[in-house]
């Protein structure tokens, strides 16, 4: 499909085998493909997910899955690329690191639950987008899994700034589309140079 379209790809989560433990674990992987169709970046989803709902069913990604190591910033025509997936998104210190590494956009796929999707899923896109200045693009699951999941899909774009600019509907398959300006990623951060007072003595 890269190769046909002449298109660069973000795609995840893949389950890939552990080479720590073959045939009983994976990772958690999102890919970046170029439009030559390869691989120019693999990252390994760091935060593993676990949570009881309210209606007594439980979720644990680790009883089949291996946290990653690394966090990954892959460059790409459209700038640098930073690379998350789903429940990464609820811890605020990988993301500046990213930003810390160079990156620009912010590449999150996910299907987070319709529990918590609904009430989260907008302000930790919108809170990760302004803390570090840079474009998010989250492509998300939306539908029923099986009769004890669902995911609440609104896939979208968000600036720096922490504008959402374009977002999916829920009622039907739709694309969230938007232009990236690095010059607007730089005005941002020169009118609001936010990490410029950051203190990191305070936060070790």
């Amino acid at each position: 499909m890269a190769k046909e379209y002449k298109l660069w790809l973000s795609l995840g989560g893949f389950y890939e085998a552990s080479s720590q433990h073959p045939g009983k674990k994976f990772h958690n992987t999102h890919l970046i493909i170029d439009e030559q169709g390869d691989i120019k970046a693999i990252y390994r989803k760091i935060h593993l997910f676990w949570i009881t709902l309210p209606n007594g069913i439980s979720l644990d990604e680790s009883k089949y899955c291996e946290p990653g190591k690394d966090i990954v910033v892959v460059d790409s025509p459209v700038g640098k690329l930073g690379l998350t997936t789903c429940y990464d998104l609820r811890f605020p210190e990988l993301y500046v690191a990213l930003r810390k590494a160079g990156a620009e956009i912010l590449l999150v796929p996910s299907a987070f639950t319709l529990t918590t999707g609904k009430d989260h899923w907008d302000p930790l896109l919108r809170a990760r987008a302004i803390e570090n200045q840079c474009y998010i693009a989250a492509a998300a699951q939306w539908g029923l899994h099986n009769k004890k999941r669902e995911s609440y899909g609104h896939s979208c774009v968000i600036d720096p700034w922490g504008a959402v600019v374009s977002t999916c509907s829920d009622k039907a398959p739709t694309l969230a589309i938007h232009e990236i300006d690095l010059n607007y990623i730089s005005k941002i951060r020169k009118t609001l140079p936010v990490w410029e007072h950051r203190k990191e003595n305070f936060y070790k």
